[in-house]
């Protein structure tokens, strides 16, 4: 299984475990005796591929940059869920602990263009986008956007840093399509 980039990557490799031929959560390697004796190839290769780089990721970066990856990228609504909790405790901000909270949770979990309960991916209700919700504490405008600035740019820097440490995994592993080039 190779790669075309470290986000196709990640992606993958958080959504293993909830992927299976089946339906169902099937880690065992299928041996396809047609194909050739004794090889795992196709989908299984892939899904083998991926469940391993899981595992690379999650022993080899810290974590604070699991937990952003998870956050951003994981269909796993779970470990997502926990991953928002955890990096709400971890950010700083002079910012109140719910304005910090929604604002962790809208960065996680974007708003999507489409009519509104018209997607299948995880949405949050429209009031979740609205900063004026965020906070008991009256505070400026201006004020609440720059809390919410400095906090998606301080999860995005760990995004960044998680995704260049996935970057040199791959590369060592031989992963990525442009080192097989």
């Amino acid at each position: 299984m190779i790669y075309r980039s470290v986000i196709a990557a990640v992606v993958r490799a958080l959504a293993a475990e909830t992927m299976s031929g089946t339906g169902g959560q099937d880690f065992e390697p299928k041996v396809q005796c047609a194909k050739q004796k004794g090889a795992i190839i196709g989908k299984d290769e892939a899904l083998l591929v991926d469940c391993m780089l899981f595992s690379r990721l999650h022993k080899n970066l810290s974590a604070a940059h699991w937990l952003a990856l998870v956050a951003k990228f994981s269909t796993h609504t779970d470990r997502k869920h926990d991953a928002i909790k955890e990096l709400t405790r971890a950010v700083s901000s002079p910012a109140p602990e719910q304005f910090r909270k929604c604002a962790v949770v809208t960065w996680a979990i974007p708003k999507l263009p489409g009519a509104e309960g018209k997607r299948s991916v995880n949405t949050l209700q429209a009031r979740w986008y609205e900063m004026d919700n965020w906070s008991d504490d009256p505070a400026p405008i201006k004020t609440q956007e720059r809390w919410r600035r400095d906090i998606r740019k301080a999860l995005e820097r760990q995004v960044d840093e998680a995704l260049s440490e996935v970057q040199v995994i791959l590369d060592n592993e031989g992963l990525l399509l442009a080192m097989v080039s």
